[in-house]
C-alpha cells in the first residue's frame, strides 16, 4: 500500500476542490491504522444513457481509489433523477420517468465497468432509502436549510435575480443528495465543480446528525476536442466511450499538443512522474509529440475495448493516413431507395452520425466526403445508383450498395 503521502498525491491529482486535505489525511491514516476501507461515494442522475469521456473523468478518480483499496459506492439517482436538478442551468432540467430512469441506469451499469472494477464496485440506488422517507420526514428535513442559504447557490441566484421561476422542489434536490450521504455514511464524496454546493450540503446534514463529515472533491469539467468548450455531444466536440475503436484513437490523435496533456492529467493511468518525463522530452525534442499522443490514444483505446484492438485501431490508422489507403473494416449498408437522398439523413441511416443536425453539422464542418470528395452544400443528395463510399471525419466510413 502506498503511503499516506503517495495516496493524497494521487488523489489530488487533477481535482480542484479538496474540502478540506487535513480530513482527508486523517481518513486515510485511520484506515490504514483499522484495515477498514474507506466509503467512496458518486452519484449519477440517469439523465442520458451514453457517457463520453467527460464523464470518465469522475469515473477515473473513482478508480484510483479503488485501486488504494477503498469502497466505492457508484450511487445511481433513480429517486432525484425523477425531480429534476438544474445544475447550473437557467432553467429547471426535465424530470425523467421511471421507465427512462430504469433504462438510462442499466446503460450506465454497462458502460462504467471499462473503467470501474465490478468486484469492487457497490452499486446503490438511492430510491432505497428516499422512497420510504414520509412526509413528516421529508418536512422535517426541508427544515434544516434556509431559503437564503439555498439562494447562495450560483444558479438559484441568477434565477432569482432576472426573476426566472424557481420551484419550490428544487429547494430540495440538495437536501436530499446530501441525505444520500448520511445514509451512506460516506466518507468521501466525488462530483463536478457545477456539484460543490450539493456536495458540502451532505456535510452539514452528516455533522448535524453526529457522522464524521465527508470529505468533498471535485473534478473540473473536461475540454471538448474544439479544446474551447467543454465535451458535449451537442456541441460534436466529444469522444463516446460506446464509439468504435478506429474514432476513438483518431480523435485523441486530433487534440492539440497543449490539451493533451490535460487529457494524460484526468484520464490516464500513467504515473504523474512519468508524465513529467512525457513533458521534458517534448519539450527537449527527444520525442515528437505526435508519438506522444499515440500513447495517449493506443492507452484510452485499449480501455474502452481491448489492446489489441486498440493496436489495431493504431495500424488502421497508420495505413489509412501514411499509405493513403482505406480501413480494412470498412462497414457496409445495404439502402433500399427509389428517390434520391437527402445526405445528412443517409449518414444517419448508415450510422456516420446520430442525427441530421448533426449531419449538418459535420458537412459544414467539411468533414464530409462522398467518393472521395468533399460534401459542401448540406442540401446535397445522393442518387440511389450502386454503390457510394461515404465518409465523416477522419476515419468514419461506410460503402453505401443501394438495392
Amino acid at each position: 500500500m502506498p503511503s499516506i503521502d503517495e495516496q493524497i498525491k494521487l488523489i489530488e491529482r487533477g481535482t480542484v476542490d479538496c474540502i478540506s486535505r487535513e480530513e482527508l489525511v486523517k481518513k486515510l491514516e485511520k484506515s490504514a491504522a483499522s484495515g477498514i476501507p474507506l466509503r467512496v461515494k458518486a452519484g449519477f442522475d440517469p439523465t442520458a444513457p451514453d457517457l463520453h469521456l467527460g464523464h470518465t473523468v469522475l469515473l477515473q478518480k473513482l478508480k484510483h481509489f479503488q485501486d488504494l483499496g477503498h469502497d466505492v459506492y457508484f450511487l445511481i439517482g433513480d429517486f432525484t433523477g425523477m425531480i429534476g436538478d438544474p445544475t447550473g442551468k437557467s432553467e429547471t432540467r426535465k424530470a425523467l420517468t421511471r421507465e427512462d430512469v430504469a433504462r438510462n441506469a442499466e446503460s450506465y451499469k454497462e458502460q462504467v465497468f471499462k473503467i470501474l472494477d465490478p468486484e469492487k464496485t457497490k452499486v446503490v440506488f438511492n430510491s432505497q432509502w428516499l422512497a420510504k422517507l414520509d412526509s413528516f420526514a421529508m418536512i422535517r428535513l426541508a427544515s434544516e436549510l434556509t431559503v437564503a442559504r439555498m439562494l447562495e447557490r450560483e444558479d438559484f441566484k441568477v434565477r432569482f435575480r432576472e426573476g426566472s421561476p424557481i420551484s419550490i422542489h428544487e429547494f430540495l434536490y440538495p437536501l436530499i443528495q446530501g441525505y444520500d450521504s448520511v445514509a451512506i455514511e460516506a466518507d468521501v464524496e466525488l462530483g463536478g465543480t457545477d456539484q460543490l454546493f450539493n456536495l458540502l450540503m451532505g456535510r452539514d446534514l452528516q455533522r448535524s446528525r453526529g457522522q464524521a463529515p465527508q470529505v468533498v472533491l471535485t473534478l473540473p469539467l473536461l475540454e471538448g476536442l474544439d479544446g474551447v468548450n467543454k465535451m458535449s455531444k451537442s456541441l460534436g466536440n466529444y469522444i463516446g466511450i460506446t464509439e468504435p475503436a478506429n474514432d476513438i484513437y483518431g480523435k485523441i490523435l486530433s487534440v492539440s499538443d497543449q490539451l493533451m496533456f490535460r487529457y494524460y492529467d484526468l484520464l490516464s493511468d500513467l504515473a504523474t512522474e512519468d508524465m513529467a518525463v512525457l513533458k521534458r522530452e517534448m519539450e527537449s525534442g527527444a520525442r515528437h509529440p505526435k508519438e506522444i499522443k499515440k500513447q495517449l490514444a493506443r492507452e484510452l483505446t485499449a480501455r474502452f475495448h481491448s489492446e489489441e484492438v486498440a493496436l489495431q485501431a493504431e495500424q488502421n490508422f497508420e495505413k489509412v493516413f501514411r499509405k493513403g489507403g482505406l480501413p480494412d473494416d470498412i462497414m457496409e449498408r445495404q439502402i433500399t431507395a427509389i428517390e434520391d437522398i437527402w445526405l445528412p439523413q443517409l449518414l444517419v441511416d448508415v450510422e456516420l452520425v446520430v442525427s441530421t443536425s448533426d449531419g449538418r453539422r459535420m458537412i459544414k464542418q467539411n468533414a464530409v466526403s462522398l467518393d472521395g470528395e468533399k460534401v459542401k452544400d448540406v442540401n446535397a443528395v445522393v442518387k440511389p445508383q450502386g454503390e457510394v463510399l461515404l465518409k465523416v471525419g477522419k476515419l468514419r466510413y461506410c460503402k453505401v450498395c443501394f438495392q
